[in-house]
């Protein structure tokens, strides 16, 4: 497929959602980063309910979104 015959409007479709799995991706990795550097099992302490992991993990996914969302908006540009 090539981009330059898409029109304005397919192309930044097609970065928005190459963006959305992009950050799709990058918080799962950094959810399984921080389940492997944690000195707890983390899908168990989520599971009994722990608000002070379910803040980080939170923390984490936000952290990412943010910082994938400012890469993939500064690439429209």
């Amino acid at each position: 497929m090539d981009i330059s015959n898409l029109g304005i409007v397919e192309t930044n479709f097609l970065y928005a959602g190459t963006g959305v799995l992009t950050a799709i991706l990058a918080m799962l990795i950094g959810y399984f980063i921080f389940e492997l550097i944690a000195p707890f099992n983390t899908r168990k302490e989520l599971e009994n309910q722990n608000i002070a992991v379910g803040i980080v993990i939170g923390s984490i996914f936000i952290g990412l979104g943010i910082a994938v969302g400012l890469v993939i908006g500064m690439g429209l540009n």
